[in-house]
């Protein structure tokens, strides 16, 4: 290493030095509040909208969306957004709308923020027609206060908790996030993701499927009628008193174990693993595979 070398070195690394000291000097001075270092502007609007709407349909960009029950019989709307990123807020034809409205110019996409949207839907617990959420970035959290004749939500990126019902369908799909379901009912439920975990908790359907490409599998207190379809390229599913009249469980990666409610006529493949099923000859059909990975169900 010659001489100008070394100087170069020397003087690139005094001035990441220098860079870390005056931040942390910045920082220190904000209270090392991140959220100071903001170039984007958010502010928080109210809506005041009744309770004259049966379904309710939400589109938004880069929001976390929450649904909670409102503690008068009248609803609210709490918005907390960017300037020229604004939601509008409409009844119509029996349908509570909010969506986004982007009016930047294009030179106002470019910023720093450290932080999300945030739309609160107060409105009174009970019974709604339909209800469709759809979002590109952010999270998802639905209420066990609420049922619904169908629940349709899908995103890109985020995590989604679900505890409402549905008399109907319920579509919950996300491309990369965790879902989250529990205390539900309804009649066919189709859970979807990409990239992310999913965790079924206290679920009463007629028929479940899901499919899925990276990511674990956890069910609890599962009850289909009908049937069970979950498919995972690499994850584990785990099951623990869960039951179908017909199940079919696959994944590529991964290890399938569990306990059900009632005996089953196993049908089990793997490639590599151990197979420990019980030797019932009755019941629905259980068909079980992976390619890579141990398959382990016991009866309660």
């Amino acid at each position: 290493m010659n001489k100008k070398t070394k100087e170069s070195l020397i003087l690139a690394t005094a001035l990441i030095l220098f860079g870390a000291i005056l931040f942390g000097g910045v920082m220190m001075s904000l209270g090392f509040d991140f959220k100071k270092l903001s170039t984007i502007k958010y502010k928080t609007n109210t809506h005041n909208i009744g309770n004259q709407f049966k379904n309710i349909s939400i589109i938004s960009n880069t929001a976390n969306i929450t649904l909670i029950p409102s503690e008068s019989e009248e609803g609210v709307i709490t918005c907390y957004e960017q300037k020229n990123i604004t939601h509008s807020v409409d009844i119509k034809d029996d349908t509570l709308t909010i969506k986004v409205n982007d009016t930047r110019k294009w030179y106002e996409h470019i910023g720093v923020s450290f932080e999300n949207s945030k739309i609160t839907v107060s409105i009174p617990a009970g019974e709604y027609g339909k209800l469709n959420i759809k979002s590109y970035t952010g999270k998802v959290n639905v209420s066990a206060d609420f049922k619904f004749e169908s629940v349709d939500i899908s995103q890109s990126t985020g995590d989604i908790v679900n505890c409402s019902s549905a008399s109907g369908n319920m579509n919950i799909s996300t491309t990369t996030g965790d879902i989250v379901m529990d205390n539900i009912s309804a009649n066919d439920v189709n859970v979807k993701v990409s990239t992310g975990k999913i965790n079924l908790t206290n679920i009463n359907c007629n028929n479940l499927t899901s499919k899925g490409t990276t990511g674990n599998f956890d069910l609890e207190n599962v009850i289909a009628t009908g049937k069970m379809k979950i498919e995972r390229n690499t994850g584990n599913i785990s099951f623990t008193k869960c039951d179908a009249s017909e199940i079919r469980l696959k994944t590529t990666t991964g290890d399938v174990k569990g306990s059900l409610l009632s005996g089953k006529m196993f049908s089990t493949k793997t490639s590599t693993g151990k197979v420990d099923v019980p030797k019932t000859f009755d019941g629905g059909k259980c068909e079980i595979s992976t390619s890579t990975g141990n398959i382990k169900v016991t009866i309660e």
